[in-house]
């Protein structure tokens, strides 16, 4: 069976449009992919790169495209009118709605990303109060959720963090963080330029998520937002805090926005975390208990899961 059979096949049992990706999913669940020679390690890719190959190429080809976002599949023959395909791609939509609302909101996020930033980035986080700020017109889009820093006073020997003192080159890095309960075609814009205006005046800059639509057009458009900002994505995972992951990189800078961070000392959790690098730096001595409470990942998610 080709890969053009199979999504043929998924798409006049289920009889409305999906994706590459939901095409897939149908496949393995009656067995399908066996049925395909070599499916190479993203077969969910190279279905959605030959369906499109087909619309492209052929005029006659039984696949057509959606033009809504995300684009799904469907088959001409099953769509009588453009009525029809209005009506299919609505009540996709609403589903889709309804199945994804999460149950859980921003806030119950910060005590993963604490965690993993404590042991994945070797970080120290605290999490910035909105109500703490000094109304100053701004605009909408002022302070990122979350902040952290990272000391090297663990991996360097005293000596050279006293050498690198002395001559004003400490190298503790930055990170800002912006959180939301999901990332998909709808907010995906809004919330990448939030993260943009809030968070890329520090080295690292981050949006995370808890839950991010797998679909190989919205992967490619927040790819392409990753690289044109530098902006890195972390994908929180609220079933096993391990596997949370980075899977797309911040860019690095080097130098701080120093204009900003005063802006942003409108905070007053954002000046204290400012205020407590420097004691801590001075002190060679990290004040855990200052910084987000690290909890065991055994109870973040017995956490999330009352919700």
């Amino acid at each position: 069976m080709t890969f053009l059979e199979l999504a043929k096949t998924i798409l006049e049992e289920i009889k409305k449009p999906l994706n590459a990706n939901e095409i897939w999913e149908f496949a393995l669940q009656k067995g399908l992919d066996k049925k395909i020679g070599t499916k190479g390690k993203t077969p969910w890719s190279t279905l959605g790169a030959q369906i499109y190959v087909n619309i492209r190429d052929k005029k006659d080809s039984v696949f057509a495209v959606t033009e809504t976002r995300p684009k799904r599949f469907y088959l001409k023959t099953l769509v009588n009118n453009q009525t029809d395909l209005i009506e299919l791609q609505l009540e996709e939509s609403e589903n889709k709605i309804i199945k994804s609302k999460p149950q859980y909101y921003e806030k119950d996020l910060h005590p993963f990303l604490s965690y993993y930033g404590y042991y994945y980035l070797k970080c120290y986080t605290k999490t910035l109060n909105h109500n703490k700020s000094e109304k100053k017109g701004f605009g909408e889009w002022v302070h990122p959720d979350m902040v952290g820093c990272y000391f090297p006073l663990d991996e360097w020997k005293p000596e050279v963090f006293e050498l690198s003192s002395s001559i004003g080159n400490v190298s503790i890095r930055i990170f800002s963080f912006e959180i939301k309960q999901e990332l998909n075609f709808n907010n995906l814009r809004e919330a990448f330029f939030q993260t943009v205006s809030n968070s890329s005046w520090a080295n690292e800059s981050y949006l995370v998520a808890a839950k991010i639509q797998n679909d190989e057009e919205f992967s490619y458009e927040l790819k392409r937002l990753s690289s044109s900002f530098g902006i890195g994505v972390i994908k929180l995972d609220i079933d096993d805090p391990d596997s949370t992951e980075i899977i797309l990189p911040s860019r690095y800078k080097e130098y701080l926005d120093w204009d900003t961070i005063n802006k942003l000392t409108m905070n007053s959790d954002f000046k204290e975390f400012l205020k407590r690098i420097k004691v801590d730096i001075s002190s060679k001595e990290i004040r855990k208990e200052k910084y987000d409470k690290i909890y065991a990942a055994e109870d973040l998610i017995k956490t999330i899961r009352k919700c």
